[in-house]
């Protein structure tokens, strides 16, 4: 994790330039957190009786980015790769048998996906809805800010457990 490649989100932007690059570069944060681990690593649960790990939360990070983006912002009804046809449970952060590989192969197509969401919208004004409420496409993007600040957090003390790495 020593290898910083994160761009920094410009400092004078506009309001769609700014959010989009802080969304990216939170993106990156979760990339750079889990960067040279071994799978065993990445499964490795932060205390008992909790779930999450590492790779749990690329997961879940793919499942916002569809349920947001596509779902929300695009009016699309994509279901989850790893919640089982019939099932409503989340299976994000069921790790134990999860392929890395996949995992962020969907994560990072899931980031691709809500880019180009995104540069489609002629304004942050686009809305979608979600149980019976609209949502602005700004509003997802602070959301999606939060969200990835929030469980990066998170992914600082993980890595940490896991082999003594701290970092911004």
């Amino acid at each position: 994790m020593d290898q910083d490649h994160r761009i920094q989100p410009p400092r004078t932007a506009d309001e769609r330039a700014t959010l989009t690059a802080m969304l990216q570069f939170q993106r990156d944060t979760l990339e750079m957190k889990c960067a040279g681990l071994t799978p065993e690593q990445l499964r490795t649960r932060a205390v008992r009786p909790s779930g999450l790990s590492l790779l749990g939360l690329v997961r879940h990070a793919a499942e916002v980015e569809r349920g947001w983006f596509r779902n929300v912002v695009n009016g699309e009804r994509s279901r989850s790769p790893w919640t089982p046809a019939g099932s409503t449970d989340w299976a994000d952060f069921d790790v134990d048998e999860a392929d890395v590989d996949e995992a962020f192969a969907v994560w990072r197509d899931e980031c691709a996906r809500a880019r180009a969401i995104v540069d489609a919208a002629p304004s942050l004004d686009v809305t979608g809805s979600r149980g019976g409420e609209t949502y602005a496409l700004r509003y997802v993007l602070a959301h999606m800010i939060e969200e990835y600040a929030r469980h990066n957090g998170h992914a600082d003390l993980l890595r940490e457990r896991i082999d003594g790495t701290t970092g911004e």
